[in-house]
C-alpha cells in the first residue's frame, strides 16, 4: 500500500484530477496509476491508501498524476522524513516539464503518494507525484496547460 501524504495546504481537498482516458470513474490500484491519470481522492483521509477513484479528465476533478519517481536508496526503508524530502525535490523537478510552467508561477500545487513500510518491503520504491488545485475543479488535463 502507498501512504497518502498531503501537503498541509491541500489536506482538506475532497476531489481529484488526471488526464486518463477513463470514460467513467473506477477504483484503481495505486500501483497502476500513471502520469495523466485523473483521480478523486477519498474524502476520508487514511494513512494508507490501496486504490483511488480514477475519472476521465473531462469529469470535474482536483488532482492529476504527473510523474512516477523511483527512490533507489536501498533495501532498508529510509523513513518517512527522508522519503518526503526526496519526493518534494523529485516532484518539483518534474512539475514544469508536465505543466509547461514553473511551479512558482503556477496556480496549481503538488503532493504525492509515498511507499509505506510494508510496500517498501515488497520492493515498491515509487513515489506518485500529483498535481492538485485548491480552486475550482478542473475539467481537463493540466498537461502542457501552462496553468
Amino acid at each position: 500500500m502507498r501512504r497518502l501524504t498531503l501537503l498541509a495546504l491541500v489536506a482538506t481537498l475532497a476531489a481529484g484530477c488526471g488526464s486518463s482516458n477513463h470514460s467513467v470513474s473506477a477504483n484503481e490500484s495505486v500501483f497502476h496509476l500513471k502520469p495523466g491519470s485523473c483521480i478523486v481522492p477519498p474524502t476520508d483521509i487514511k494513512a494508507e491508501v490501496a486504490d483511488l477513484k480514477v475519472v476521465s479528465c473531462k469529469t470535474p476533478h482536483t488532482q492529476e498524476v504527473f510523474a512516477l519517481v523511483d527512490d533507489n536508496s536501498g533495501d532498508n526503508y529510509p523513513g518517512a522524513a527522508a522519503l518526503r524530502t526526496f519526493a518534494d525535490g523529485s516532484c518539483l523537478q518534474r512539475f514544469k516539464a508536465y505543466t509547461g510552467v514553473d511551479y512558482r508561477d503556477s496556480s496549481l500545487f503538488y503532493t504525492y503518494l509515498l511507499p509505506s513500510v510494508r510496500s517498501w518491503a515488497a520492493k515498491d520504491r515509487t513515489i506518485v507525484c500529483i498535481i492538485t488545485t485548491t480552486g475550482q475543479p478542473l475539467t481537463a488535463s493540466v498537461k502542457a496547460s501552462h496553468t
